[in-house]
């Protein structure tokens, strides 16, 4: 076909094109095909004849180690039948995401599909396989170039496509009879040669990326900005698609699909919703794409001279004659909402598809307990507003959960006192003031408060250990002398707390006459768990935690947003309140402080966390970064022996703590330089804690700066080195 197989006559030519969110499920076969279904439907109705979905949607992203399992890529291939029964690729081309088999090898592939033929299945690249991502434990990236081989399909499913028993698998490209198509997946994105080069200077106009990409504060700016790139200086359209929800891990990921064209988004879907499929479709000027293309004279050049892309020709045309999507400004949360939203929905996919009949939080007054209880107050907030926008999968779900087939909300409030139960269980340690912060914070949201004191419980439990030892503990504050008894009766409270809120969440339903039994909702941020500032078992210990990746700088800003935009007024003075863990006797003298206990500050320890992490410094290396930012000449002004002793302190605490992590309660993620032990942060729990070597290398460097900085100030000049 001359031309590429496109006319003149095609040059103002626009077509239509659909991508979507989808909450999908883990191994959900009949739940995710259905809303794969309900995304085709509505991508009928709005005239596109292109369908974009998700990276991996027929299983669901998060399968893991089923992937591993052979069931898994079968049923991908019945779900796939399904959809052709269902006459989803009829006169629609869609872009699947599944798992295939070629060799005896698992690829993770997009599979484009029309009139219930597989036209291409296209395996991904590149895998991702950092951080969160262990993608090349489950697949291997396509080795063969830019070639395509004949792959044979399950003799399962011939029928289903009318006896096709073969398809060409490779990164090809669909040339229509009015544009061309090709795809990315994912990770592609994010490489410093991605695909979308080759694939663009090699005619494709269209660009599709089906996504599994999951939500960090502060991240889709970035995102953004890798999307638009894709066609701004070659030109072109790029299509998004994302799932969006939990699926049933630690990941919330966070949808905003979109459409953009020559370096403008023309289309964006959400990025946090309860909606359980969203499709965002633009019509595109492909005559915009070829202009802007014909006259950068440099992209000619190089597209003229660019290696060839396996091509397969489709007799099939996308055009019609709708007038093209402008452009629209993007959307971008600040990152106060993002805590609001983010974990709300993840809590909320969590609990309805655990059909557990609420939530539980001990209750302390804190900054910690109080920001998780605010983020169920705006899981409530957002779940009324898609009841009043009559979206009927939420209130389906509403009305399973609290055990009442007419109920239909409209106050927050009332909603949380069915979903949301909270106890302050306090001791002769704990004040009036925490006391009171958590019954009122607690009105303001709705929740089911109680109030108690557990000391008689605590006195049962010391007297029995009297009993067997003959001895008893005293805290420091009333003569103890042995840093183990203060420490112990610390834990003795934290823990009985964890022991007596899951009888609580178990039987409090119960005594409502509620269905189900409660989530227990850990309160424990990102520092106090790289630094081991909790007790282990203790309410830290929980079924999930919604802020567990987030830090506690964050935590401050967010109650103070909180404060004025949930409507949750006492949140202003829980922020005002010091933390403190209330578990040691007040004194006249003496009043137990989180940062004073710690020996570190909330801000130290986010600086130590993200320069351990994303900036992978060992000790020397954190010292030397840390001379800079806070030694001499800095705003902070410390001295050089003053930094060392800080990052001595802080890896000493965080190895003596780091077996904390192997029990630390699933978190949603929600930062980069999160301890969390099951995958992000991959490290030994026990450790030599002296540090000698690395010590050694601190005091050298050390003694070296402060020789420098003597002989500078000597008006020497340093000898190089």
């Amino acid at each position: 076909q001359e031309g590429g197989g496109l006319g003149q006559r095609l040059g103002a030519m626009t077509c239509t094109v659909g991508t979507c969110n989808l909450n999908q499920f883990a191994l959900d076969f009949d739940g995710n095909v259905a809303r794969i279904v309900q995304s085709v439907e509505e991508c009928r109705r709005a005239g596109a004849r292109l369908r974009l979905g998700p990276e991996l949607e027929i299983p669901g992203y998060g399968c893991e180690d089923h992937f591993l399992e052979d069931d898994t890529t079968q049923h991908s291939w019945e779900a796939l039948a399904a959809l052709f029964a269902a006459g989803c690729t009829d006169d629609l081309l869609c872009d699947f995401g599944m798992p295939v088999m070629f060799q005896s090898v698992r690829y993770n592939c997009r599979v484009y599909c029309l009139n219930r033929k597989v036209l291409l299945i296209r395996p991904k690249l590149f895998l991702a396989n950092d951080g969160n991502y262990r993608e090349t434990r489950w697949f291997t990236r396509w080795q063969y170039g830019w070639t395509l081989k004949q792959c044979r399909l399950p003799i399962d499913f011939a029928e289903a496509a009318g006896g096709q028993t073969v398809a060409p698998m490779g990164p090809g490209m669909l040339q229509l009879r009015d544009t061309v198509v090709a795809s990315e997946t994912c990770e592609e994105l994010f490489t410093p040669n991605s695909p979308h080069i080759a694939l663009a200077l090699a005619g494709a106009e269209i660009i599709t990326n089906g996504s599994g990409s999951h939500h960090n504060l502060r991240k889709l700016d970035a995102r953004l900005q890798l999307i638009m790139s894709a066609t701004a200086k070659s030109g072109g359209c790029y299509m998004y698609s994302n799932q969006i929800g939990c699926d049933g891990g630690r990941l919330y990921y966070d949808g905003c699909a979109m459409v953009c064209v020559n370096g403008q988004v023309v289309a964006q879907g959400a990025q946090f919703s309860l909606q359980e499929v969203e499709v965002v479709t633009a019509t595109v000027s492909m005559g915009e794409v070829r202009s802007r293309r014909a006259a950068f004279s440099s992209r000619c050049e190089q597209s003229a001279s660019s290696p060839e892309v396996p091509t397969i020709v489709v007799d099939f045309m996308l055009g019609g004659a709708a007038l093209p999507t402008p452009p629209t400004e993007v959307r971008i949360h600040h990152p106060m909402e993002e805590i609001a939203l983010g974990p709300a929905c993840w809590l909320w996919d969590y609990l309805r598809r655990s059909n557990q009949g609420g939530f539980f939080v001990a209750l302390s007054g804190g900054a910690d307990s109080s920001s998780v209880v605010a983020i169920v107050g705006s899981m409530c907030q957002l779940l009324v507003k898609q009841v009043a926008a009559s979206n009927p999968t939420v209130l389906r779900d509403i009305r399973a959960i609290t055990g009442d087939s007419d109920y239909t909300p409209t106050d927050p409030k009332d909603l949380a006192n069915r979903l949301l139960y909270t106890c302050y269980m306090g001791t002769v340690n704990s004040t009036a003031d925490t006391r009171s912060r958590s019954r009122v914070l607690a009105g303001e949201i709705g929740a089911h408060h109680l109030d108690c004191n557990i000391d008689t419980v605590i006195a049962a439990l010391l007297d029995l250990f009297v009993s067997l030892v003959g001895r008893k503990p005293a805290f420091r504050a009333h003569g103890g002398t042995d840093p183990r008894e203060n420490l112990a009766l610390q834990n003795i409270q934290a823990r009985l707390r964890m022991v007596f809120g899951y009888m609580l969440a178990q039987l409090l339903p119960w005594s409502r006459g509620r269905r189900g039994g409660l989530l227990v909702l850990g309160t424990a941020n990102v520092d106090e768990a790289l630094r081991g500032y909790y007790t282990k078992y203790d309410c830290s210990a929980a079924d999930i935690n919604p802020i567990g990746s987030i830090c506690k700088e964050d935590l401050k800003l967010f109650m103070g947003w909180a404060s004025e935009n949930l409507g949750y007024p006492e949140m202003a003075n829980v922020l005002r309140a010091p933390p403190t863990a209330e578990l040691e006797p007040i004194t006249e003298d003496y009043t137990q402080l989180d940062e004073v206990d710690m020996g570190m500050s909330y801000a130290e320890l986010q600086q130590y966390g993200q320069l351990r992490k994303q900036q992978r410094a060992g000790p020397v290396s954190m010292f030397r970064s840390l001379v800079t930012l806070w030694g001499p000449g800095s705003n902070r002004g410390l001295t050089v022996p003053e930094v060392a002793a800080k990052v001595k302190k802080f890896f000493f605490f965080y190895s003596i703590n780091r077996h904390k992590m192997t029990t630390l309660t699933p978190s949603y993620h929600a930062e980069d330089y999160s301890p969390e032990d099951n995958r992000h942060d991959l490290r030994q729990f026990l450790y030599n804690p002296g540090w000698k070597w690395q010590n050694r290398g601190i005091d050298a460097l050390a003694e070296r700066y402060e020789a420098d900085a003597r002989m500078r100030a000597e008006g020497g000049r340093p000898p190089g080195r």
